[in-house]
């Protein structure tokens, strides 16, 4: 499949992709994981937008790069999402590459930190995440931290 990137910082996001990111992510955490859960959390101003857009310039990939000090002492992703229509195609894949070549050239070889859903552990594992947290509930859902040093 055959994807379009862009990161566009939250000031230049127009409201058209804004309502884009917003909807992928209802769909998906909201409704698709049935958990209602405060979405709009203050973290997507201060955010890195990474969007993949499919042929008919759908957004079917999506995450947030938030700098340090904001969800962690580190910088991390956050958000990770791809539509169902793009599961299996290796979007996600592709998704989690973008961000972590994305943080280079923005942060450098630094740590980035997640909180991953449990069930993504070795997605996430496949990027040099190591898990560094008991698991825990997030809106219900087992989640871990897990830790990659870049570099």
């Amino acid at each position: 499949m055959k994807i379009d990137w862009e990161v566009i910082r939250f000031e230049d996001l127009s409201p058209a992709k804004l309502y884009s990111i917003m909807q992928l992510r209802a769909e998906v955490f909201v409704v698709e994981q049935n958990c209602p859960y405060q979405d709009a959390d203050g973290k997507d101003q201060k955010s890195f937008h990474v969007m993949g857009y499919d042929k008919k310039k759908q957004l079917i990939a999506y995450c947030r790069i938030l700098p340090e000090n904001i969800s962690y002492p580190e910088v991390s992703i956050g958000r990770v999402v791809t539509s169902p229509k793009a599961r299996g195609t290796g979007a996600g894949k592709e998704l989690m590459q973008r961000a972590i070549d994305e943080i280079r050239l923005l942060f450098g070889d630094v740590p980035v930190k997640i909180g991953a859903q449990l069930y993504l552990k070795k997605f996430y594992e496949g990027f040099g995440f190591a898990v560094t947290s008991e698991e825990y509930l997030e809106d219900n859902i087992p989640h871990i931290e897990m830790l990659a040093q870049l570099g």
